[in-house]
């Protein structure tokens, strides 16, 4: 949970905001901090003096979305059985359709930056195998692939162009999930 909260309309809210808008339809590396700061309508002073750099900013913001999304599937895996393996499913597409639905999909398509520092640590990784790795297998990460992929292809990155509603469909199959509704 955020220590903080920005004071709706202030410097630091408007930079989250549109970093938020960019990060999430478009990734890291294709975000500029004179993009970011041009469309919150301050300078890259600002933005510089608020997080330290386009980096510090954009983990701000994933680590806001990361909670989310998180907080999401933690509630959905809270419910199912865990030794019940289909139910894990319902617990991916769950953060799937939140990060479709908010926008910010292509935000988690991507793990975090190398050089992130302290903060290296991807608390979406860390879900994904302790939710669905068995007896050493490494399930987990081979459904974070299939997922990522889904976002990506959801935020545009792929053949589907952005059509959420197939990439959805076609990631429900790889995870074993009933399409038909």
């Amino acid at each position: 949970m955020r220590s903080w909260v920005p004071v709706p309309g202030s410097v630091k809210a408007r930079l989250i905001d549109e970093a938020l808008a960019a990060f999430g339809t478009r990734g890291f590396e294709a975000v500029g901090v004179t993009e970011v700061a041009g469309a919150a309508g301050v300078t890259i002073g600002s933005l510089y003096h608020h997080f330290g750099s386009k980096l510090g900013l954009y983990l701000v913001v994933r680590g806001d979305v990361e909670r989310r999304v998180l907080d999401r599937m933690e509630g959905a895996a809270a419910m199912r059985d865990p030794a019940d393996r289909t139910g894990l499913a319902a617990v991916l597409l769950v953060g799937f359709d939140y990060l479709a639905t908010s926008g910010y999909g292509r935000l988690l398509a991507e793990p975090r930056p190398a050089d992130a520092g302290e903060h290296t640590t991807d608390p979406i990784v860390e879900f994904f195998g302790r939710t669905a790795d068995v007896r050493g297998a490494p399930v987990g990460s081979l459904l974070l692939a299939a997922w990522r992929q889904a976002l990506e292809s959801g935020s545009g990155g792929g053949a589907t162009g952005g059509d959420w509603a197939s990439v959805r469909d076609a990631l429900a199959m790889v995870l074993g999930a009933d399409v038909s509704s």
